[in-house]
């Protein structure tokens, strides 16, 4: 930590792995979309080791879930990213992919919630907007987000930077985030990296730091 006169700043994951002030977000990791991703698996697997090393420690977790509004309650940006994701240019073309009971909206086995960890639905990019998610994070004086899933380039990217406009620090779990396109998931971070507010570290380094915090070294 820095100190800034009373204000104690984080400078790195190891200023960050108290379970008691850090969170883990487990982004969109859901059958449908795994399925549109080249290296879902590896994803999935490195997202389970983190969030085993999440639970063991007692640190808070969250998931997200991307939702489809069913066709009546779709407006134009749901419209107009339906479109753009399904190409076509026929609105009465699109199908919402991800109804609430649909198969490809639940999240995969191998990372299912416990009864314990908070699981928040979405319509939106950003893991904040329209959901509790920030109320929940500073009721709980939570400061540090740790962010793993899919994907990097359509939705980590938007809820890191959203993080920080929100006073929490993001830190990105990089090889347990997927992306849709590998160029763009790349172009992602390359712009996390720029602008230099999220934290960016492996699951295997976030795990030491956590595991060394709960056994005091």
């Amino acid at each position: 930590m820095m100190q800034a006169g009373v204000l104690s700043i984080p400078q790195g994951i190891e200023d960050l792995c108290d379970p008691s002030r850090t969170a883990l977000l487990v982004y969109d990791m859901q059958a449908g979309i795994r399925s549109q991703v080249a290296d879902g698996d590896r994803v999935v697997a490195r997202c389970a080791t983190g969030l085993a090393a999440a639970r063991a420690a007692g640190m808070r977790v969250v998931f997200t879930r991307h939702l489809s509004a069913p066709k009546p309650w779709m407006g134009v940006t749901q419209y107009r990213t339906a479109m753009a994701w399904q190409r076509t240019d026929d609105p009465s073309a699109v199908r919402p992919w991800f109804l609430r009971d649909a198969a490809g909206s639940r999240i995969v086995p191998e990372l299912e919630p416990t009864a314990d960890e908070l699981v928040l639905d979405k319509l939106a990019m950003s893991a904040f907007e329209g959901t509790p998610l920030a109320f929940a994070l500073r009721d709980c004086g939570i400061t540090g987000l740790a962010i793993a899933g899919i994907a990097l380039e359509i939705g980590i990217e938007p809820t890191a930077r959203h993080a920080t406009d929100l006073g929490i620090i993001p830190i990105i779990l990089q090889d347990a985030c997927g992306a849709g396109e590998r160029q763009a998931g790349e172009r992602a971070m390359e712009t996390l990296r720029f602008v230099g507010e999220a934290l960016i570290c492996d699951v295997d380094t976030f795990c030491e730091r956590v595991r060394g915090h709960r056994d005091g070294s």
